[in-house]
């Protein structure tokens, strides 16, 4: 039996990965057809049956998963010493590539990217905006921002900004003949903006807490949406009550578009945290990100 080659193995990752031939090709810039035809001559060298194909998509079988464990760690341990191997030039180089809310990326992330990059010309970020808990590691990412109550202890966190609070707010012209909610439970009389979340595809249960006492609410509204911009001006557009950050709608209650209920139920709860594995060898690149973001408040 022939060896594989680390492209063919770095290929197969990508398709099983990705769960496609077009989209791993793109990663990988080559056509589909050739890449079809690379996991072709790597299952005949290998003598086993990989990937079970279909119009749309691929699925793993029982040996390209094992296969998928087995190498999958292992060559992003071969990447991230590759990118290490940037500490030996004048000045850190390479890709950053982190997924964030879209509200971390505008409120923590471009101000602290703003100051470091000009300064640093050879260094590129991009930055994925996701409210899902996103896989950083099986989606190849060097970092990922979320609250730091919600991260994976396998994961090295790193605070990057002040504690969050929630609010719940309304448009005047909504609280037009309406009572204000009283308290959480008041809210399943009113006309509630939800929000649906991509990792399980479920609506997201309001949090609440007062003196130690946790409250969770499910509530009920004509709108629910996946992007927490459209939730904002769906508020201000008097379609109803959103719960979003304190951050997101302090403008719009400081001008008076939106009024803010319930602010005595929104307890501070931990900020924004970058995380990454913690068997990674971070990068001269990644350091100085790290460094322009940690929170020294």
């Amino acid at each position: 039996m022939g060896r594989a080659s680390i492209h063919e193995l770095a290929a197969f990752v990508s398709i099983a990965r990705t769960g496609t031939f077009t989209r791993a090709a793109a990663q990988l810039g080559v056509s589909p057809s050739a890449l079809s035809h690379s996991m072709r001559a790597l299952e005949e060298r290998l003598g086993v049956r990989l990937l079970t194909r279909t119009t749309r998509s691929v699925a793993l079988t029982e040996a390209g998963a094992r296969l998928l464990a087995g190498i999958g760690p292992r060559l992003d341990e071969i990447d991230a010493e590759l990118d290490a191997l940037t500490a030996l030039r004048d000045k850190p180089a390479g890709t950053v590539r982190i997924t964030a809310t879209e509200h971390a990326a505008t409120s923590v992330l471009l101000p602290a990217i703003a100051r470091l990059l000009p300064d640093y010309p050879d260094i590129k970020v991009e930055i994925s905006t996701d409210i899902g808990l996103t896989d950083i590691v099986n989606e190849r990412f060097d970092a990922g921002v979320r609250p730091g109550d919600i991260i994976a202890r396998d994961m090295i966190a790193m605070p990057i900004g002040p504690h969050l609070r929630m609010a719940v707010v309304g448009s005047p012209a909504y609280f037009a003949g309406r009572a204000a909610p009283l308290s959480p439970h008041d809210l399943t009389h009113h006309n509630c903006i939800n929000l649906r979340l991509p990792t399980h595809g479920g609506i997201y249960v309001w949090e609440f807490e007062q003196d130690g006492r946790e409250l969770n609410v499910r509530v009920d509204g004509q709108m629910v949406f996946n992007n927490s911009a459209l939730m904002l001006r769906a508020a201000v557009a008097g379609l109803g009550l959103a719960y979003l950050t304190e951050g997101q709608v302090k403008p719009h209650v400081e001008s008076g578009e939106l009024i803010r209920v319930l602010e005595d139920w929104c307890d501070p709860f931990p900020g924004y945290h970058l995380y990454y594995p913690s068997r990674r060898q971070p990068t001269p690149a990644f350091r100085l990100l790290l460094e322009a973001l940690r929170y020294r408040g």
